[in-house]
């Protein structure tokens, strides 16, 4: 098994890698996000949050941008609460345009998801089969 893979449940504590046991990817225009739940070499759980954004240098290589935060589950209450206390703040106080322009697109990417999902569960039924 790789690092990267994150088959729910399997263990492996002799390895160098933190055992990865769910992941969520969130692309957001250039930047995209990873939720990463991991495990502990005494099995706890914690979550690491990568930000990463590919970046272009001067030679027209490109290059990925990567910041991440560990996560500890004592720490998730506190966190979550201020979250959500932060981005209703923002919301609040966010000038009515740009709250209408940041709805509209958060409107367009869950169509595209809805119509992404609706694609991959698609089923073929030819008609000699009913």
């Amino acid at each position: 098994m790789e690092s990267g893979d994150t088959n729910e449940g399997a263990k492996f504590k002799d390895s160098k890698f933190k055992q990865e046991i769910h992941s969520k990817v969130i692309r957001a225009g250039k930047r995209t996000y990873f939720f990463d739940v991991k495990s502990t070499r005494n099995d706890e759980y914690y979550l690491t949050i990568t930000e990463s954004k590919k970046r272009f240098g001067e030679n027209g290589k490109y290059s990925y941008e990567k910041h991440k935060i560990f996560l500890y589950r004592e720490d998730f209450t506190k966190f979550i609460e201020s979250l959500q206390e932060v981005v209703d703040f923002i919301h609040g106080k966010q000038p009515e345009e740009i709250r209408e322009d940041v709805e509209a697109q958060a409107d367009t990417e869950e169509v595209a998801e809805e119509e992404e999902v609706s694609v991959k569960d698609y089923t073929n039924v030819e008609f000699e089969d009913i």
